[in-house]
């Protein structure tokens, strides 16, 4: 009886350690998968993150509670409590020269296209580059330049770079409270513009 006892339980654990490495290795497969993912089509991966809410597993938030919470988040202005490290690494950098202003010119846009390949097959965005055409435009460097340094200039970006959509990731299966959702910025790209 006793051996039969030991022998139950050593099975017991045998089964408990296959258990642990098999969700070990899933658990690896699958991030291994979403890394690999994120890096070829990171709109697939989104989609597969969301695809428990639609496949009927869970259910989404209501839209009139979910607007105001992610409008909560993206609008709240920053109040960031600096320590008072900022003052020693302030008075460090208080020596250093400030670099000279960049100036983009058109012979640095020429320069920079010159060094990219002319056919480029489409992305992860999904966006053809056409480089050839924009090697053979010479007009279009002055352009340009005065478009790269009216961004440097105002230090903002367009709102083409900036703003985009967000998509609600559940933390827990089963739930229609906003905040158990983890919101994921997307920016969009240049295909959908």
């Amino acid at each position: 009886m006793q051996k039969l006892t030991e022998r139950i339980d050593d099975l017991k654990q045998r089964i408990a350690a296959w258990g642990k490495r098999i969700r070990r290795c899933t658990e690896r497969s699958t991030r291994f998968n979403q890394n690999r993912l994120f890096q070829s089509n990171q709109k697939k991966l989104y989609e597969s993150l969301e695809r428990p809410m639609v496949s009927g597993i869970g259910s989404a938030p209501n839209q009139d509670d979910t607007v105001p919470f992610c409008h909560g988040l993206w609008s709240e202005p920053v109040n960031h409590s600096e320590g008072p490290w900022t003052e020693v690494v302030a008075s460090q950098c208080a020596g250093i020269t400030p670099m000279d202003p960049v100036i983009i010119t058109s012979v640095d846009v020429a320069g920079a296209v010159h060094r990219i390949p002319n056919w480029k097959s489409p992305g992860v965005d999904g966006l053809h580059l056409h480089h050839h055409w924009l090697k053979e435009f010479v007009v279009c460097h002055d352009v340009l330049a005065r478009q790269f340094q009216e961004a440097l200039n105002q230090k903002s970006l367009p709102s083409l770079f900036t703003s985009g959509n967000t998509h609600l990731v559940p933390k827990d299966q089963g739930t229609t409270d906003p905040s158990k959702y983890c919101p994921v910025m997307c920016l969009p790209t240049y295909a959908r513009h």
